[in-house]
């Protein structure tokens, strides 16, 4: 394939899924300079690994497990901003609660994840925006079988964490 159209698919890719970025961007960082950094830093790693782009998962998987590689390896080299936290995580939250109610427990939420590991939130993330078992196996690189032992084993940790944040046990 030609540099040209190497860059035009790649491009038209990037425009189709640009959310996952954004949605990654967001899961690691707080403040929106370090969004910004982390933006960029994904889209670099995306183009330096387009051409071994093989076709065999969908694009968007292998998007979401080049972002979450690049997020996490960031990290590892900054501690110092190992301190931010999700600013928005997709919680479904029953209809009858006040707008006030929501915002509370969708907080409480969102504290609750901030307390889990790197990895632990990846793999939570991916299971509420219903990636298959399958697809959280293809991005986070571990078995199928062993997906759905973490998330049993992190909604579980989430629930406890739930419980100390509200009851303050």
């Amino acid at each position: 394939m030609s540099n040209r159209n190497l860059k035009e698919e790649f491009v038209s890719q990037i425009e189709k899924h640009q959310g996952i970025i954004y949605k990654v961007s967001r899961m690691y960082c707080d403040k929106e300079e370090c969004r910004q950094d982390l933006f960029q830093d994904i889209l670099v790693q995306l183009w330096q690994s387009f051409p071994t782009f093989n076709k065999q998962s969908k694009f968007s998987t292998w998007m979401y497990r080049v972002a979450l590689n690049t997020a996490i390896a960031q990290f590892r080299k900054d501690k110092k901003n190992n301190e931010d936290t999700m600013s928005e995580i997709p919680v479904n939250i029953i209809e009858e609660e006040s707008y006030k109610e929501k915002e509370d427990r969708k907080e409480l939420v969102q504290r609750a994840i901030n307390k889990l590991s790197k990895a632990e939130k990846a793999i939570i993330i991916l299971y509420m925006d219903d990636y298959t078992y399958e697809e959280i196996s293809e991005i986070a690189g571990i078995t199928m079988s062993n997906v759905g032992v973490k998330i049993s084993r992190i909604k579980t940790k989430l629930q406890k964490i739930l419980k100390e944040l509200e009851y303050g046990l």
